[in-house]
């Protein structure tokens, strides 16, 4: 068996294709599908193929925001916490973690009310990773 990494309750986490860094990000082992903040969600046919457009935050601290368009790789029925069932477009692109590369498919929701901009969720977790709850940014204390 390999080794799992351990993550903890909270980790700083980079997307480097979407052009962000340092976002903080729940771990979350209730939640089957990790999920993003945006704002403004648009679905686009593009090349004859569903795209999403959205605004998406590069600096928390001054709301700095950029525009994606990314290609959809499908669309998921995804049961809220509050028991609400939605319609969400997954991407597929790469999360950094203890300096590596992985692969997440990823949802998009306007989380404003929410206290972290990302979740973690189970499906990317699985296989990879343990969770410590007692512990948070273990991925870039191992960096330094």
């Amino acid at each position: 068996m390999k080794d799992k990494l351990t993550i903890g309750w909270k980790e700083i986490i980079d997307l480097p294709e979407l052009g962000l860094f340092n976002i903080a990000a729940k771990t979350d082992t209730g939640a089957g599908t990790s999920v993003l903040h945006c704002e403004s969600l648009k679905v686009l046919i593009k090349d004859k193929q569903k795209h999403i457009q959205c605004q998406l935050i590069v600096n928390y601290e001054t709301h700095d925001t950029i525009q994606v368009t990314l290609p959809v790789y499908k669309v998921k029925t995804i049961k809220s916490s509050f028991g609400q069932s939605e319609k969400r477009y997954i991407v597929l692109t790469k999360i950094r973690l203890f300096n590596q590369l992985f692969d997440i498919k990823l949802s998009f929701r306007n989380r404003t009310k929410m206290a972290y901009p990302m979740l973690l969720g189970r499906n990317f977790i699985q296989h990879k990773f343990l969770v410590d709850v007692a512990k948070s940014n273990l991925s870039k204390k191992a960096i330094r």
